[in-house]
């Protein structure tokens, strides 16, 4: 039946231990195939373009997060010569983050460009080779849709992977080098116990890592099913696309009654699994717009006391909340990212499903090339 596998996937919540490990290996299948990109000279070129705009973009970071306390100071100040000073060097940190930003543009949506190129070749090539197009529609007792997947799963397939792979590298240099800046400038909170006093050393960062583990959890409890529930949402608008090219085509032909319900049908099922996924984002927009919205004003209050008490000044008070901010922007890499992370892992696996289909067709696995006849290089860019 044409909307099987969705039913029976709306039946159960989670996966099953089995599809577990389907999933897994669907998505080492995956890599593999894209090792032969990865390898390619085009491709560590564009790595090492982006790795460096990380770097300098971090760089850049840093220095305005100095620029930040400083410009507070001589506003506090009152200092006009030294307020001047600050926005011309406010201008040549501004210009130096927009050139790097555009170009880690280019290099991100090159390489995209060229790995889904590599990729979508690859797919049909091996869909067309052989007939496999004839042979494919079932396998293992599951609908392919072929067609959907080389056209909207590779997209997304290689869409997502440089810009997860570089935005978490940008956050883990990110907390590296903000939590000395908060450690350094937050310096110790003494707190009054039972007539005593107690110090807490590097308590900014202290309650970054608390705050940020926090949230985290949340993110991982509340979205835990999300890349489930892409993942059948993914199936069902495949099927609903088979069936009105099925009918389409057999309308032409001999047009049949029931045609009117099996699409209403398709468009049902798709229906449905839109509304789990709005459910399903709604519930992890709590935690990440809450994030959003919270951090920057928690890293204040927590430098109140201190200010208060007269041991900072506004600039390093304005210094240490924007470093707590980045800290957690960069604890929080997988809050931000998380559904774009299920986005991609289900497209991932939904292509390395179909590239298993071709291996179990031959009896062996398919060596994905993507290049076109007679070729032995990535298209130009």
């Amino acid at each position: 039946m044409l909307f099987r596998s969705a039913e029976v996937a709306q039946s159960s919540p989670g996966k099953s231990g089995v599809e577990a490990a389907t999933a897994r290996g669907a998505l080492r299948r995956f890599w593999r195939s894209a090792r032969s990109f990865w390898r390619r000279a085009p491709a560590w070129s564009l790595i090492a373009l982006l790795v460096t705009c990380v770097v300098l973009q971090l760089l850049v970071q840093y220095r305005l997060n100095f620029w930040n306390r400083d410009f507070f100071n001589a506003l506090e100040a009152r200092d006009g010569r030294q307020i001047a000073h600050e926005a011309e060097t406010l201008v040549a940190l501004a210009a130096a983050s927009i050139a790097l930003a555009v170009t880690a543009v280019w290099g991100r949506m090159t390489f995209q460009r060229l790995w889904r190129d590599w990729l979508t070749r690859g797919l049909i090539g091996a869909w067309l080779a052989d007939q496999r197009y004839l042979r494919v529609g079932f396998v293992n007792g599951q609908r392919q849709n072929a067609e959907y997947r080389i056209t909207e799963d590779a997209r997304l397939a290689t869409d997502a992977p440089i810009d997860l792979v570089v935005g978490l590298l940008s956050s883990l240099l990110t907390a590296g080098l903000f939590v000395t800046v908060l450690w350094e400038v937050g310096g110790s909170l003494d707190l009054r116990v039972w007539g005593g006093t107690a110090s807490i050393p590097g308590y900014l960062v202290l309650a970054s890592v608390i705050y940020a583990a926090g949230t985290t959890f949340a993110m991982m409890a509340i979205g835990r099913n999300m890349v489930d529930v892409i993942e059948r949402k993914n199936q069902t608008e495949a099927d609903f696309k088979y069936v009105v090219a099925r009918v389409n085509t057999r309308a032409t032909v001999e047009p049949q009654e029931g045609d009117a319900e099996t699409l209403a049908a398709a468009q049902k099922a798709v229906m449905r699994q839109w509304r789990r996924l709005c459910g399903q984002h709604m519930r992890t927009t709590v935690i990440s717009h809450g994030n959003t919205l919270l951090a920057p004003i928690i890293g204040l209050i927590l430098c109140a006391p201190n200010y208060v008490m007269g041991t900072v000044s506004l600039g390093e008070v304005t210094q240490a909340a924007a470093a707590f901010v980045a800290v957690q922007g960069a604890f929080n890499w997988l809050v931000d990212n998380y559904p774009r992370l299920a986005e991609w892992m289900s497209s991932a696996y939904r292509v390395g499903i179909l590239l298993e289909a071709f291996d179990r067709l031959d009896g062996a696995e398919l060596a994905l090339d993507g290049e076109e006849p007679g070729s032995s290089t990535l298209p130009p860019t």
